[in-house]
Formats: C-alpha cells, sequence, structure tokens
C-alpha cells in the first residue's frame, strides 16, 4: 500500500512539475506585450509627457498587478474587480494610517499592510498587490504625502484603470486567454441581472 501511495504521489508530483514548467510563447508573448503596454502608458504619463516634480503617476505595486493582471489571468486575484478594489481599499487604509501616525513610521507600515489585509478579505478584493500600495502611502516620500487622500485617485485609481483596460484589450486578442476569467463573468453577468431586475 505504502508502495503505491509512493508512485501515485510520484505521478502527480511529476504532472505538476511537466504543468508548471511548459513553456507557451504565445501566453509570454502576450503577458509581456500586456504589462510592457500598461505600464508604458503610466510610465510615460510619468516621465515622458508631465513635469514629474508635479505628478505622481507610477507606484511600485504596479509592477506587481501586471505580474497578476497580464501573466496569471485566470487567477482570483487577477480579476478587475481584485484590481480596483484592492488597490483602492488599500490607499484609502495607507493614507488614513498615514495621517494618524505620520512620526511613527516602524508602526504606521505593518499597521497599513494588516489592515489592508483584513478590508480586502471583508471585501472580496484580495490583491496582493494593495498590500505594497498601503505601505507606499504609510511609508510616504513627501510627494506621496503632499497627495494627501487625492493619492488615492491619482495615481491608484487612476492607474488601475489604465491597467485594466490595457488588460481588457491585449488578454482578448486571441481565443487562447480570456479576461476576465470565466468565473468572474458569470459573476458579473448576475449582478447586472441583478440590477436591472431593481431599476424596472
Amino acid at each position: 500500500m505504502p508502495r503505491k501511495l509512493i508512485k501515485r504521489t510520484y505521478r502527480t508530483t511529476r504532472y505538476i512539475l511537466y504543468r508548471e514548467t511548459l513553456v507557451d510563447a504565445r501566453e509570454h508573448f502576450w503577458a509581456f506585450v500586456g504589462s510592457f503596454v500598461g505600464l508604458g502608458i503610466i510610465a510615460y504619463l510619468q516621465y515622458g509627457n508631465l513635469n514629474q516634480n508635479d505628478l505622481v503617476f507610477l507606484i511600485g505595486s504596479f509592477g506587481a498587478s501586471c505580474v497578476l493582471v497580464y501573466g496569471v489571468i485566470e487567477s482570483p486575484l487577477a480579476q478587475p474587480r481584485n484590481l480596483i478594489g484592492g488597490h483602492l481599499v488599500s490607499a484609502v487604509i495607507g493614507v488614513s494610517v498615514q495621517k494618524l501616525l505620520p512620526d511613527l513610521l516602524w508602526v504606521a507600515a505593518p499597521l497599513a499592510v494588516s489592515l489592508s489585509i483584513i478590508a480586502m478579505q471583508v471585501t472580496k478584493t484580495l490583491h496582493p498587490p494593495g498590500g505594497a500600495t498601503a505601505l507606499i502611502a504609510a511609508t510616504a516620500s513627501p510627494q506621496i504625502r503632499s497627495l494627501g487622500y487625492m493619492y488615492i485617485l491619482s495615481p491608484v485609481l487612476s492607474g488601475c484603470l489604465i491597467l485594466l483596460v490595457v488588460a481588457l484589450i491585449f488578454n482578448n486578442l486571441t481565443p487562447m486567454r480570456k479576461y476576465p476569467s470565466a468565473a468572474a463573468r458569470k459573476r458579473y453577468a448576475h449582478i447586472i441581472k441583478r440590477i436591472k431586475k431593481t431599476n424596472r
């Protein structure tokens, strides 16, 4: 019996490793193109088109969002609700904590991240880069600190919307990729039906 179990475990492990290490050139190509265009637009707004001393568009957590939204598009954590909601909820918490504890960074940093995790779980908008968005706000540079709650609208919301629009375009250019995922599309269809019923 243990022998069969060991063989079965070995076969399962080998299959998982095989699947995880498969190289799908098309998948990698679209992940590259989508992330390059999405983050490229935000970077262009930051460095190419506007006075970078006045406006902040590019924050580090967007890089992590690109990994999810363009590289793991079937993940529940990469869906539009999670992308937008996770960043916004975390931004609100990060700015609020920074305002409450402006001189206690060693408390503000872990508090902002921990509260944002709980808030994302409660609102069903869990998006790991949201933790970084909260951390950036809580340990803000003077430039970001001067934005106050405007940080939520720009760079956070504006950047999320750019990443989402690009994801909706590039993740659906091939039949092999569908974004949002089938489960998310069903959920959105259900919500739209309920809204239509209440409007009648």
